[in-house]
């Protein structure tokens, strides 16, 4: 297991090879689709200190407040695929270093995550409460009224976040490998 603490040098992830394990520690921020979008066409200078050298979670977790204070639930990933339109805008221009969720990402990411300096971090879909237990803190929440609680930005502290690369930033990508392995398996079998 590689340990790494957020904020993430881009030499340190250069490092970083498809198939390596990683547990995270440090500010994760949450966005997915809204957020996403608010990223791209309205670029919020609140995210700049939180994302520089930082990592978006595509996640919607589910949280309870008690008293002042919030609390994950929940954190497993969502499907990342709904954020490639935005994705490698947003590593761009907030200088992300990771982004975390499942399922991979295309093309655009990839080559933003190869120009950039930047990795896509597999975390497990079906354990949202298991990881929960590595969200220590909830740091801070926007837009939760306008987007409410799925698609709020929930800054989180998590202590050692179990990962996956799977996207790095050299170009390679596990998912496109799998994807072309079972395209040739499929054509093998269609033969027959």
């Amino acid at each position: 297991m590689i340990r790494l603490e957020i904020p993430i040098p881009e030499a340190k992830i250069r490092e970083l090879k498809v198939g390596d394990t990683v547990l995270l520690t440090g500010i994760v921020v949450t966005a997915r689709d809204a957020g996403h979008k608010l990223m791209v066409e309205e670029r919020p200078k609140f995210l700049d200190d939180l994302l520089r050298e930082g990592v978006i979670y595509h996640c919607g977790p589910v949280v309870k407040k008690q008293g002042e204070r919030w609390s994950f639930v929940a954190a497993g990933p969502t499907t990342s695929a709904r954020e490639e339109p935005y994705q490698a805008k947003v590593i761009e221009s907030y200088g992300v270093r990771g982004v975390i969720g499942k399922g991979g990402m295309g093309a655009a990411t990839l080559e933003a995550c190869r120009k950039f300096g930047a990795v896509y971090f597999h975390a497990v879909g079906g354990c949202g409460t298991s990881i929960a237990q590595s969200v220590k803190e909830v740091v801070a929440v926007h837009k939760l009224e306008e987007f409410g609680t799925p698609e709020a930005f929930w800054v989180t502290r998590v202590e050692d976040f179990p990962v996956i690369v799977t996207m790095d930033s050299h170009g390679v990508s596990i998912h496109d490998q799998v994807r072309a392995e079972s395209k040739k398996v499929y054509e093998e079998l269609m033969k027959a």
